[in-house]
């Protein structure tokens, strides 16, 4: 599934879903939960949640960095609702999909009078949906104080977005805006050179009739209607569209992609000694027209040189200031340009945490070819989950979406060999017989206690065994047992034997899970943050599993 989504996430694919959600839900956590949330949730209840998750994961990782948001505060909202996705339908994961075969082998040794009718693919749903809802509203309304806010270890090593780079860095308080330009306009057919003089702003991309430049040349004059990507202060950005009738939009819209972090951003590049570029002046040189650079700073000695003004300083017409040996070129570009760059001797890049990714749009037919194959193979035939996504992997291989080392990259091995250590540890808990000694001991403490109490320590068991052995494992031990009780206490078995199945998916509390440990080194969890997370949601799950099973059933 790892890679599967590498090569979806190497044609674009996954950018321009990322980019999707991000026009519906904006760049705010608890917008963007929602959307993230219920659209794995809705994947999962005819997927394995693991693939949904693992599916997801770079889409998660795109929109972490366009909306600067920590990894940490989306992957487990992600990876829990993935896992509550599985009780939507009754293939949504493998102990509801063994279900109907347990109680079919139960019925056997029930009276005719007590025999257990399948369960329908969406009899579930209602439970399933009301689920999801509760998991997406926990972490709308409480994800700020129970998520983490730690960022993963690859987070601090990518690149800074260029607002928090200038800022941080030079002092420059500037932000990027999208500003409308309407038909009629009386800034048509005004340079782009003589609005930045004037006005104190850099002119950073233009968008007319769907051709969109970045770094547009200097001389460009603006047509209506239009899109600018004006990088300066606020104030002034919204004086300046006021005093022209423009419209600044709450956000960025048409430029989302091109500044976002994985594609462009703020770049350091230092003048050597001996370069043939001293002497001369940006103007001279025409860097966007060249290089495709929109010169932001030119930092000398302990000064900062900007076009913008600031309460600290004047503005600089940087196009007039000749450059010196040792000047510090501030400059916002595309990836792409600087790595060209850094192959000039004239200049020396300093910034060298930056995506050097290629994209490979021209295979996005054979990446989704092959996504839609290992889908529709897992959906339609009875061939096994593994084989049907090595299938899809190597197609991504085969058609070179993906190169044998992109893929070995995309496989998060630490998140391999944590499951094959707790997948053993499973294994030898029911092998050994000790979860059937834990499970007849847990029993004898019930006996003799009303029938809801005993479906809540049902799903109580159930819960703690999917902690420590595979959902698949305890869901076939516990089935019979719990038919066994139900008949016993005068309980419907087929509700007792959907509280096995649905209550083991409740696992939040340890990441044992295989959603959980995928998403663990990612979102740079520790076992604390499952613990407090987690905990909060196993209740939740309880009661309101409970509550929906007696209401519907």
């Amino acid at each position: 599934v790892m890679i599967i989504g590498a090569g979806l996430d190497k044609t674009g694919l996954i950018s321009k879903v990322a980019g999707y959600i991000l026009k519906l839900g904006g760049t705010k956590e608890t917008h963007i939960i929602p959307i993230i949330s219920g659209s794995v949730g809705m994947i999962s209840s005819f997927m394995q949640n693991v693939g949904a998750a693992a599916l997801f994961l770079p889409v998660v990782s795109r929109i972490s960095v366009r909306a600067e948001l920590p990894m940490s505060r989306l992957l487990m909202p992600m990876g829990f609702c993935a896992i509550l996705g599985g009780t939507i339908t009754m293939v949504g994961s493998s102990p509801l999909i063994l279900l109907n075969d347990l109680m079919g082998v139960a019925n056997a040794g029930l009276p005719a009078d007590q025999q257990m009718q399948p369960f329908g693919l969406f009899d579930v749903t209602p439970i399933g949906i009301s689920l999801v809802v509760t998991g997406i509203l926990y972490f709308i309304l409480f994800g700020r104080w129970v998520l983490p806010r730690q960022s993963s270890k690859d987070e601090g090593a990518s690149a800074q977005s260029m607002r928090n780079y200038v800022k941080a860095i030079y002092g420059l308080k500037v932000d990027i805006f999208e500003v409308s330009v309407p038909e009629g306009n009386i800034l048509i057919g005004h340079s782009l050179a003589d609005l930045m003089d004037a006005h104190h702003i850099y002119i950073i991309g233009t968008d007319y009739r769907g051709k969109r430049v970045v770094a547009p040349m200097a001389s460009t004059r603006i047509e209506a209607p239009c899109r600018l990507a004006i990088l300066g202060l606020r104030r002034v950005a919204e004086e300046f569209s006021k005093d022209f009738g423009l419209e600044v939009l709450p956000q960025l819209e048409r430029f989302s992609d091109d500044f976002a972090a994985t594609h462009a951003g703020v770049a350091e590049i230092v003048v050597p000694p001996g370069s043939s570029v001293i002497g001369k002046t940006p103007g001279q040189i025409r860097y966007r027209a060249t290089h495709g650079l929109s010169l932001l700073g030119i930092h000398r000695g302990n000064e900062t040189l900007s076009h913008v003004e600031t309460p600290q300083r004047a503005a600089t017409r940087l196009t007039n200031v000749p450059l010196l040996a040792g000047d510090t070129l501030v400059v916002h570009t595309k990836w792409d340009s600087l790595t060209r760059l850094s192959l000039d001797r004239d200049y020396v890049i300093v910034t060298s945490e930056y995506p050097r990714e290629e994209v490979r749009p021209q295979k996005v037919g054979w990446a989704l070819a092959f996504f839609v194959l290992a889908i529709l193979m897992i959906l339609v035939t009875d061939i096994r989950l593994s084989l049907c996504l090595l299938t899809g992997a190597a197609g991504m291989i085969v058609s070179r979406v993906l190169s044998m080392d992109e893929a070995y990259d995309a496989v998060g091995w630490n998140t391999v060999f944590l499951l094959a250590s707790l997948i053993p540890l499973g294994v030898a808990v029911q092998a050994t017989g000790t979860a059937a000694w834990i499970a007849a001991q847990v029993l004898i403490l019930l006996d003799g206690w009303p029938i809801w109490a005993l479906q809540v320590g049902v799903a109580i068991l159930a819960t703690i065994f999917t902690l420590v052995m595979s959902n698949v494992g305890a869901t076939v031990l516990l089935v019979p047992l719990a038919v066994s009780i139900a008949v016993a206490a005068g309980g419907n078995p087929a509700i007792f034997a959907l509280t096995v199945a649905i209550s083991t998916s409740n696992s939040f509390l340890i990441p044992t899970h295989q959603v959980n440990a995928l998403i663990m080194g990612p979102g740079g969890y520790r076992v604390v943050d499952f613990i407090r997370c987690g905990f909060i949601m196993t209740l939740l799950f309880l009661v309101v599993s409970m509550l929906m099973m007696n209401l519907v059933f």
